[in-house]
Formats: structure tokens, sequence, C-alpha cells
């Protein structure tokens, strides 16, 4: 089976590459959107399926076969869009949606995953309601800066350790998924996916900042709910006469691994670099346009991202090269989790091209034109497909709308500055509504799970969403996307 999966791999790569060295004009731009018909999303629609239900229905099948499952929805798409529309134009689509977002993406993930693993918080933490509270609140300041990945990977194992003694800690790991794994890492691309990809479309750096007054709002909800869910909890606890092991109270706090923050520094660098070399005139040639490596079907890599994934790439290389092996099995560090996210990204990337050209092309007939309804159009989407894609669905549809004088401009087009904000607090914050939602949920699912913690089932999380988000995300509506817009 895994030589099969390496000869199909292989095989699609290369017939999508031969044509374009073999016809005269694979370059010629064709408008997919307005040909494509809606059941082109089938593969997608039929990918995200398979996210959602397979690991309910078989789990134990889907761990072993999650890229074998994105293989499949991929040539179900690649196939027939070959035939039907020629295989330069298959070819196209597919390498530009691999080297231009997949590549990327995919690169900063495994930076961020590489080197936070390398990172220990030792000492004693009782898993009280204030210690808990400190440990969620550092979390979620360090998602914008860390990402939502890393300071997952950095901050779930002192949760976990800390509150080991209690026998009702669920909770804490779903708050944790909240703030930590999604509605922290708003303030910068580095924090969230989907706002990376933003970035590599042209959004100013630090432009996601306007996210600042939300992100306090809904922290200040969650964390007093949070507070006050597990005071109660803790009580009854102590009651039963289950408290913290008093023999390790005394150790102290401590970070080990410290040398990582530098590697964290080079990633969180390389991301800014690239966004400035994009606009500096020595990375221009002669027609202004910028440097790149040259592929096939006129496609080509810019060369600032070439720098920024090879100083990520470094920075991950360094960090498994120096960091001491008993750190990471401290951190019961493996590549499972980024292994699953490629493998299950790779498939989504794939097979969203069509829905993206669809709405590129007809995002204005789909009657969404106000900030709200692309808060909960883009939100809820995101809560049940990927939260990364679904961002660029929206910004595309966004796109396709009058931006006015004061538009921020993409390379996708103009976008009316309310739109986009409404898009990005969506996404970001919506893709904690399910385990599916955003890639760090079912990391931090599976390392709570590994650690036994009797995690709520996929509609069990979903509940929690829906008695501690939906209520907080109403708010939202009312306050910032129709009474401040």
């Amino acid at each position: 089976m895994k030589h099969l999966r390496v000869v199909l791999i292989v095989a699609v790569l290369v017939l999508l590459l031969v044509p374009a060295f073999v016809f005269e004009h694979t370059t010629e731009h064709v408008e997919l959107g307005s040909i494509l018909p809606i059941w082109s999303i089938v593969p997608f629609v039929g990918m995200l399926l398979s996210i959602a239900l397979f690991p309910l229905l078989k789990p134990e099948w889907w761990e072993k076969n999650i890229l074998n499952v994105s293989i499949f929805w991929a040539l179900v798409f690649l196939i027939p869009f070959s035939i039907g529309y020629g295989p330069e134009v298959a070819g196209f689509n597919f390498y530009e949606i691999l080297l231009l977002d997949y590549l990327p993406f995919i690169v900063l993930l495994l930076g961020l995953f590489t080197v936070a693993g390398g990172i220990v918080i030792k000492g004693s933490l009782s898993g009280s309601p204030k210690v808990n509270l400190i440990i969620l609140t550092i979390g979620m300041l360090l998602a914008s800066w860390v990402g939502t990945t890393g300071a997952s990977m950095l901050m779930i194992r002192p949760v976990l350790r800390a509150n080991a003694w209690r026998k009702k800690k669920a909770h804490v790991v779903v708050f944790f998924i909240f703030l930590v794994s999604n509605i922290g890492g708003c303030l910068t691309p580095i924090g969230d996916p989907p706002l990376y990809l933003g970035f590599l479309r042209n959004i100013p750096f630090f432009w996601t900042m306007q996210l600042a007054p939300i992100l306090l709002f809904n922290a200040v909800f969650l964390l007093a709910a949070f507070t006050i869910l597990d005071r109660r909890l803790y009580k009854k606890e102590i009651a039963a006469g289950r408290k913290p092991d008093t023999s390790l109270t005394k150790e102290p706090i401590k970070v080990e691994g410290l040398h990582n923050f530098i590697f964290l520094a080079m990633i969180i660098g390389a991301v800014i670099l690239s966004g400035n070399l994009a606009n500096a005139d020595f990375m221009k040639d002669s027609s202004g346009e910028l440097l790149s490596i040259p592929f096939a079907y006129g496609l080509s890599m810019p060369l600032n991202n070439v720098i920024q994934m090879a100083i990520i790439l470094l920075a991950g290389f360094l960090s498994i090269r120096t960091t001491k092996k008993e750190l990471h099995a401290h951190n019961n560090f493996s590549w499972g989790p980024i292994k699953e996210v490629a493998s299950i990204f790779i498939g989504i990337f794939i097979t969203m091209i069509p829905a993206l050209a669809i709405l590129h092309t007809r995002g204005a007939e789909l009657g969404i034109t106000e900030p709200w309804q692309f808060f909960w159009a883009a939100g809820a989407l995101s809560s049940f497909l990927d939260n990364a894609p679904t961002y660029l669905v929206f910004m595309t549809t966004a796109s396709a709308l009058p931006a006015g004088p004061d538009g921020l401009v993409t390379s996708i087009g103009a976008i009316a500055p309310q739109l986009l904000l409404a898009v990005s607090a969506g996404a970001v914050f919506m893709g904690a509504n399910t385990y599916i939602g955003n890639a760090p949920n079912f990391m931090v699912k599976s390392i709570a799970e590994e650690n036994q913690v009797k995690m709520p089932s996929f509609f069990g999380y979903m509940g929690w969403a829906g008695c501690f988000l939906i209520p907080v995300f109403i708010l939202d509506t009312f306050v910032f996307f129709v009474w401040l817009m």
C-alpha cells in the first residue's frame, strides 16, 4: 500500500508537469470560475466529510489511511479536471496552489511545531483555578507571536501535568483549544494559518492588529466563564479528597531549551523579512516584478518566499540538532501530529481549487455583502471545514465586491477593510467550534487523550462550543459588525 501510494504521487506529479514542456500555450489564462459547474466542488466536500466522519466511524483505519484518503479525493478531482479542461489547465492550477499556498503554509507550521517541541516548562503547577487561568492567559497571548500551533504545543503539556491529579479536567483542555489554539492567534499572520495565507496575498503584517479589541472582548467573557466553571469543579475535587501531590510543591518553575526561542525569533523574523522584501526595489526586476525562481506553466516562486522558507527550515533543523533528546522525550515529542496535518491539508488545498475559482468569479452572486454576513459565513464554514481554505474562499468572495476608496489592495484585488476584518475574525475565532476547524485542535485533543484525559466526542465538543462560544460570537456580531460598523 505504501509503495502504491508513492507511485501514485509520482505519477500525478509527472503527468501534470509534462504538458508544461510539451504544449506551446501552457500559460494561457483561463477564467475557470465562469465555466466550472457547481458539482466540481464534490471532491472538496468529500474530503471535508471524510475528515469529519472517519475519525468517528473508523478511527483506527483513519489514522493509518489519512494520506490515502487525501490522495483519493485529489485524484477524484484532478483526473476529470485534466480530461475536461486539458492537462495544461490542470497542471497550472495544481502547481499554483502547491507552490504558492500549500508549501509556504506547511513549512511555517512545521517550523513552529518543531521549535516549540524543544521547549520544556518544568516545575510544580497545582492545577488550581488561578494557575489554570494564568496558563491559559499566557498561552493566548503567546499564540499570535509563536503561532497557535507553537503556543499549543508549548503550553498543553504544562496544563496537563498541572491538572493530572484532577478527575474532571477535560474542560481545561476545551477552553485551551478555544483560547490558545484559536482565538489568541488573531493578531499577526504568524498567529493562525488563515492570516498567514492573507499575508501571502499582500495584506500588511500588522494590519491584523485591528482584531485586538475583539480579542480582548472575547477573552474577558471566556476567561470569566472558565474561571467560574473551574472553581466549581475544583471545589468538588477537593471535597472528594483529591488534591495536588504536595511532595512536588517546592519544585520551582523553570524553562529548559531556552535556546529554541532564538529559533522562534528566526521564524518570526523570516515572515516579517519576507513581507519587507516584497516591497524592496532591489528585489524587483526592470519591469517592477518581484524576482522569482521560474517553474513550469509560467509559474514562479517569489524569491522572498524562498528566503523565508529557507530560514524557517534552518531554524527547525538547528532546533532538532541542538535540543537534548531528554527534552523532546519529556514533551513526548513525535512527528505524528505534523504528518497528520500535512496529509489532511494537501487533500484540502488541491480539492478546493474549483471552490476558490467559482467564488472568485461569482462571489458577488452569493448575496453576502454585509460585514456580519461575512463574519458568520466565514465562521460557519471554518467550524466544519478548515479555517485556512475557508478564509481564502471568503477573502476571494470579498474581493469580488466594491472595495471603496479605502479598499485594501491585495494580490487578488482590493477588499473593503470592514469585510476583511469580518472574514478574519470569523475564520480565526470560529475555527474553535469543532475539532476540525483548525490544525492545532486535533493535535491538542490527541496529546490530551495520550495523557488519559477523556475528551468530549466530536459532537460533545460542539456542545461545549454552543454553550460558551456561540453566545460570545453573537455579541461580537452586534458590537463589532453592526453597531461599530
